[in-house]
C-alpha cells in the first residue's frame, strides 16, 4: 500500500494500491493540514503531523482507533515524522532540533540535537522493516520487473501487478511492453 497526505480543498489521510488503484480516505475529518507521515508496518499504524492543529495523531490502516498522541506548543512547526520502537523522531522547522516524543503517551518529549537546514528524518533498522517475500515485481529470466517491459507497480497483493510506461510511451496489447 501507498499512504500520502493531501490538505488540498478536503483535508486528509488516503492509501491505495502501488499502482493508484482502490484509493480510499483513511481519515478526512477532524484534519487541517497533515503533512509528516509515518507508517508503524509491524503493528499497521499510520502516524502523522498536521500543522495548523498543532497535532501528532495515530489510526490503523483502516482508519480507526485514532487518537491524538500529543498536541500544543510543544509540537509547533513539526516536519519529518519516523517511527521507531517507543518513538516518534521529528525536526521542528523553528529550531532545527530533533525532538522525541514517546508514542504510546506523549508526555515523554525530549530534544535530541540540532541540526542545520533538518526537514526530514528517517529510521534506517533491520527491526524497522518486516519480511520481504516473492512479489509479482520480481525479476523475470530477461531482466524484467515482473515481465514489464519498463515499470512494474505491485496491485492489490503481492502476486498481482500492473505494467506502466514511462513518459511519452503507450501500453501495448499485451499490458507488458511500451511502444
Amino acid at each position: 500500500k501507498l499512504f500520502f497526505t493531501d490538505y488540498g480543498n478536503a483535508a486528509k489521510v488516503e492509501r491505495c494500491d502501488m499502482d493508484g488503484m482502490n484509493r480510499t480516505w483513511i481519515v478526512d475529518s477532524k484534519i487541517e493540514q497533515p503533512t509528516a507521515l509515518a507508517l508503524d508496518l509491524v503493528n499497521k499504524y499510520v502516524y502523522w503531523v498536521d500543522i495548523y492543529l498543532d497535532s501528532v495523531e495515530v489510526v490503523d490502516y483502516q482508519g480507526r482507533k485514532r487518537h491524538t498522541i500529543i498536541k500544543g506548543r510543544q509540537v509547533r512547526h513539526l516536519c519529518g515524522l519516523a517511527v521507531f520502537e517507543s518513538y516518534l523522531y521529528t525536526v521542528n522547522s523553528d529550531n532545527l532540533n530533533i525532538l522525541r516524543v514517546n508514542r504510546y503517551n506523549g508526555t515523554d518529549v525530549q530534544s535530541l540535537a540540532r541540526l542545520d537546514n533538518a526537514k526530514e528524518i528517517h529510521v534506517y533498522q533491520k527491526r524497522t522493516q518486516t519480511a520481504v517475500r516473492s512479489h509479482a515485481c520480481e525479476v523475470d529470466p530477461y531482466g524484467m520487473p515482473g515481465g514489464c517491459s519498463h515499470i512494474c507497480l505491485l496491485s492489490s497483493n503481492y502476486k498481482a501487478r500492473t505494467c506502466r510506461c514511462r513518459t511519452g510511451f503507450i501500453l501495448g496489447s499485451d499490458g507488458r511492453s511500451c511502444k
